[in-house]
């Protein structure tokens, strides 16, 4: 049985050939683009560090980073931000929604960063729970304000500010329109709104009129 008529098959292999998920996987591979959304925990950022990590050895050319995040841990922004940093190939980011907490830092320390004109940004600490004897909670506690002093830090080697200054703001948890985060140094410009729109070649995806 063929798969939904609104999936027409393609004679590359497409949607109805190997389901949506994997042909529009596909599709962002070949333009070079990786997409961060949700929360970004730990099992978020290795996906798309995965996905950074085989791009830069498919070529030379810059790979774009599609991001609307918001919530996740602080250790896992740091693990996706030493891989932007360590990659061969330049990471444009391109903010369409938010960049909120973790998220911040991945866009932050990016090549070239670019938001939507109504994209947010939100510096907040991220919430942490945790279950544990006294020493335990402890130790946790300690080792989640380490990673919050270098997310502070690296934040704020990227954006040119002070790291004190990114801590208070993160602590009032300070929201930044777009046009603020470019004066703020989260950001490189606002785009227009048709700018960077990625078209796929082939019918368009959707329901169609019966």
């Amino acid at each position: 049985m063929s798969g939904p008529d609104w999936f027409p098959a393609q004679p590359d292999g497409g949607p109805a050939a190997i389901g949506p998920q994997e042909w529009l996987r596909r599709r962002l591979f070949e333009r070079r683009m990786a997409i961060l959304t949700g929360p970004l925990d730990d099992e978020r950022a290795g996906e798309v560090g995965a996905s950074l990590m085989t791009l830069d050895a498919s070529g030379d050319g810059a790979v774009d980073l599609q991001i609307d995040s918001t919530g996740g841990s602080t250790g896992a922004a740091l693990a996706l931000m030493d891989i932007v940093d360590l990659l061969g190939v330049p990471v444009r980011a391109w903010c369409t929604g938010q960049a909120a907490g973790p998220a911040l830092g991945v866009l932050a320390v990016c090549a070239h960063r670019a938001l939507s004109p109504h994209a947010r940004v939100h510096l907040t600490e991220p919430r942490v729970e945790w279950e544990g004897s006294a020493r335990l909670l402890e130790q946790l506690a300690a080792a989640h304000a380490d990673q919050w002093t270098m997310f502070c830090r690296r934040v704020g080697e990227a954006t040119g500010q002070d790291t004190d200054r990114i801590r208070r703001d993160a602590d009032h948890g300070r929201f930044l329109t777009a046009a603020q985060a470019v004066g703020y140094g989260i950001a490189d410009e606002v785009v227009a709104p048709d700018a960077r729109i990625e078209r796929f070649p082939g019918r368009p995806i959707g329901f169609r009129p019966r």
